[in-house]
């Protein structure tokens, strides 16, 4: 069937989709769920490589991969070549993630392609960035976790390096992707031009450190693991009650103030060693120790009313069932549901961005490989015989 737009905020928009495993599908999801019409090219069947997110059917694939269209390319084949070509000049995105050499060897690099299309966006997503001495290496999420100063800072002190347990390099490079190309079709708009872009997974790690690196580039500190404590912010972080374990967060004098109250402590408010945040620095370890003993004469649940009722930031730590019990998560109505025609009823966390006029939802499931492929060639012109003699000549 035609595009379902999951949204009409980008449903004028057509994206080809020349991605694979997790960064560049997120930057197109991510475009999808907006409502532009998401062409996702990939090999034949017979021609594919480990591409898929644990398989088709996986739980992976079907929430990385909803609200596109999927067709397939032999692009080994000069036909398969032109077709992707025929497509492109029809659309306003392109986004790829081969290797840097890649799109020049088969002729679809931004330069060649601008000619028929000059209002085209251009995205590419790597390891580490379109040139320079690393350029050419195989990017890995844990690799730019490591490379790019995460892993230095993540864990307990003196338990060496630890990875984040979700693929945050792959997810933020796409969402960037996807950030930078809103921004380029903005600007055309004003200009008519498009113009190529391009980000990597060491880059948006760089970037996500956020606080830490101004830390070394302008104080000349360099961050170390602070556990599950806030390496600045004194008291913050994991703290254990009588039944299990919570997060607090106290951020300024007067937050300080009510927490000392409500934990029954205020003779900390004038104690030199805890009264300001320099003498709780110093002495952290101390203080930790009696919010724990503290803490430890009560439940999760009375901590987390008392403290929020204070105004004191407070919360459990969720596993990931226990966060869809979270009456704030379904308040907020996070999980949509889409009925996929291969695998049945499905639901798949949405957007976090709530658009009053112009929401996102998700109309369509994730597709099977080249599910699409007959009915796109059609829209470019194609008539019923010349697509079966490109089956034929397995150009799909």
């Amino acid at each position: 069937m035609p595009h379902m737009p999951a949204s009409s905020a980008l449903s004028r928009f057509r994206v080809i989709d020349l991605t694979q495993v997790r960064a560049g599908p997120t930057a197109c999801r991510q475009l999808a769920d907006w409502g532009a019409d998401v062409i996702q090219v990939q090999m034949p069947e017979h021609m594919r490589g480990d591409d898929t997110l644990g398989g088709q059917e996986g739980s992976d694939y079907q929430y990385t991969h909803r609200n596109k269209r999927s067709v397939t390319l032999n692009l080994k084949q000069p036909e398969g070549i032109a077709l992707l070509k025929r497509l492109i000049a029809g659309a306003d995105v392109v986004v790829e993630n081969f290797r840097p050499d890649v799109k020049f060897r088969l002729g679809i690099d931004y330069d060649t392609l601008v000619g028929d299309n000059p209002g085209l966006v251009y995205a590419s997503i790597s390891g580490f960035g379109q040139t320079g001495p690393y350029a050419s290496r195989p990017g890995f999420d844990q690799i730019a976790q490591g490379m790019g100063g995460l892993m230095s800072v993540t864990g307990l002190p003196g338990d060496g390096p630890v990875r984040v347990g979700i693929p945050i390099a792959d997810l933020c490079a796409g969402i960037f992707a996807a950030q930078g190309i809103l921004v380029a079709l903005l600007e055309r708009g004003a200009s008519g031009k498009g113009q190529w872009l391009h980000t990597s997974l060491l880059e948006s790690m760089v970037y996500m450190m956020d606080f830490q690196t101004s830390r070394w580039l302008i104080d000349g500190e360099v961050p170390s693991q602070a556990g599950n404590y806030h390496p600045t912010s004194i008291p913050t972080g994991v703290y254990k009650a009588r039944d299990g374990y919570l997060n607090i967060a106290v951020f300024g004098s007067k937050i300080w103030e009510r927490f000392c109250e409500i934990l029954g402590a205020p003779e900390w408010i004038g104690d030199p060693r805890y009264h300001d945040k320099a003498g709780r620095s110093v002495n952290r370890d101390s203080l930790n120790a009696e919010i724990n003993r503290r803490l430890a004469d009560q439940d999760c649940a009375y901590w987390i009313e008392q403290f929020n009722a204070g105004g004191v930031a407070c919360g459990l730590i969720n596993d990931v069932r226990a966060v869809f019990e979270e009456p704030q998560v379904q308040h907020l109505g996070m999980v949509k549901e889409v009925e996929s025609r291969h695998l049945g009823h499905q639901r798949l966390v949405g957007q976090p961005v709530q658009l009053e006029r112009t929401p996102s939802t998700i109309a369509r499931a994730a597709p099977r490989r080249g599910e699409h492929t007959e009915e796109v060639l059609a829209e470019l012109g194609l008539d019923a015989a010349e697509i079966q003699r490109l089956r034929a000549a397995s150009v799909f």
